[in-house]
């Protein structure tokens, strides 16, 4: 059966992303390592085009390789234990123009054969790259803003924020709750698989995210402060993008897992579980203008985009949320055959689901049952939390 169109185009799509991304970086930049965990940034502009390859050409069609040593050297990124960071340094890697051939050949090859790549490997191929434009952004937020181009048109976001109540909460009755993804509803990662309902008690969740303004008190008891601020003459300011401006009090916290919990307890309250967060969403509005798919670089207000009375506003955007559940498997979940250490390599006790959506989130994954999760002490994302109890 032919690809339709439309997937086609969705990878076109996709591809002109990531492209603009690495285009921020100045060209004596593309050897820096923003995060200390990850790979170079030149590794990520081979390592798109060598998972496409070796999904849609090698595994689906079986074609020859043309240049095994890259399909090998770009094949995955790192997630180390704390403590044990890569020590490669830049001369290990190849030269800009040899992964620029390799990259263009390798998009010249997929694209003669796309009629024939089960559509399954597609969607896989293009919801791979969208999470590495997300991904790479958190690594390219962390390079210095003189290293950086800023897009034609960028500006922080900026106009005043619209008024809320902090302390406001949304009662939730018990009920059942979704999770996971029906095969016949659409392409979904191994973790989403299988759907099944949860029962789940009463409880109430405030209704908007935790602001900077309001971990400020906690910082002020002597808590940590997050990574993205930093203190100058005795202020507080946000690390944006591409610039750093006053500490946006009415815009949401992003913090760690260890931050989120901490600051939970200090409160007296606690983190929504990952099926409360469904509970949660039934309901809740799901719109760009509470800032995902590329909306903006950094985050708005918690009120922003037309808060509802009724439901907890900004589940999907502004931010992904932590939730206090550790990432593991459903009952019989299965890994993909094409892809099997998607998953199950990170079902180890170590990692947090989280839901929602950030700034950088593609539209896309703005599903009930995408899972996303990360080290509960891992800085760099884009993630937030707000507030739960019984």
């Amino acid at each position: 059966m032919p690809v339709p169109h439309d997937l086609g185009h969705q990878l076109t799509e996709a591809r002109r992303h990531t492209d603009a991304l690495f285009r921020l970086v100045r060209p004596d930049s593309l050897y820096e390592r923003p995060i200390p965990e990850r790979h170079r940034i030149l590794f990520y502009i081979g390592h798109l085009e060598a998972f496409d390859w070796n999904l849609l050409a090698r595994h689906a069609l079986n074609v020859p390789a043309f240049h095994a040593a890259f399909d090998h050297l770009f094949a995955f990124g790192i997630d180390p234990p704390p403590g044990q960071l890569p020590c490669d340094v830049p001369s290990d890697w190849p030269s800009l123009a040899e992964v620029d051939r390799y990259n263009q050949r390798t998009r010249d090859e997929i694209d003669e054969r796309l009629e024939n790549i089960p559509e399954q490997l597609l969607h896989a191929a293009i919801e791979h790259r969208l999470m590495h434009a997300e991904t790479l952004a958190y690594i390219l937020h962390n390079l210095p803003h003189d290293r950086k181009i800023p897009p034609p048109g960028w500006a922080y976001p900026a106009g005043p924020a619209p008024a809320f109540d902090a302390a406001s909460t949304i009662s939730i009755p018990a009920g059942s709750a979704t999770l996971g993804l029906n095969p016949a509803h659409g392409f979904g990662w191994d973790n989403e698989f299988p759907a099944h309902a949860v029962s789940v008690s009463a409880f109430s969740v405030a209704q908007f995210k935790v602001t900077n303004g309001e971990y400020l008190e906690f910082v002020r008891q002597g808590a940590e402060a997050p990574f993205f601020w930093s203190s100058r003459a005795g202020c507080w300011r946000y690390r944006g993008m591409f610039s750093e401006v006053p500490l946006p009090m009415d815009c949401p916290v992003y913090a760690t897992h260890e931050q989120a919990q901490a600051y939970a307890q200090w409160k007296g309250k606690r983190l929504l579980s990952e099926p409360e967060f469904h509970r949660a969403a039934c309901g809740a509005p799901v719109t760009p203008e509470h800032n995902y798919d590329f909306r903006h670089w950094d985050p708005i207000p918690v009120s922003a985009g037309g808060a509802a009375a009724s439901a907890p506003h900004q589940l999907f955007g502004n931010g992904w949320e932590w939730t206090s559940t550790a990432f593991a498997p459903f009952a019989g979940f299965q890994p993909f055959p094409f892809y099997q250490n998607y998953s199950e390599p990170f079902f180890d006790g170590r990692h947090y689901v989280l839901k929602g959506a950030s700034p950088r989130t593609a539209a896309r994954f703005v599903r009930p049952s995408f899972r996303n999760w990360f080290r509960p002490s891992y800085p760099y994302i884009y993630a937030t939390f707000r507030l739960a109890e019984s």
